[in-house]
């Protein structure tokens, strides 16, 4: 088997930090605010990203995470 990797989970807003890896945004929308300089990703990977009708349903409630 190959070598297997950990994923971190971080909000987009906070700053890359030594040992981050590769960034990727997993959203259907760009957040308010940020733009692409700043967010310094690898990839925005939309086609993964939760439907807008579960986003609408989780509604940032960490109970149904």
């Amino acid at each position: 088997m190959g070598a297997t990797r950990a994923v971190q989970v971080r909000r987009l807003y906070d700053h890359r930090v030594s040992g981050d890896g590769t960034r990727v945004l997993v959203d259907r929308i760009w957040p308010r605010g940020m733009t692409k300089e700043k967010a310094d990703l690898n990839e925005w990977c939309t086609q993964i990203a939760p439907s807008n009708e579960l986003r609408k349903w989780y509604d940032h409630d960490p109970e149904r995470f």
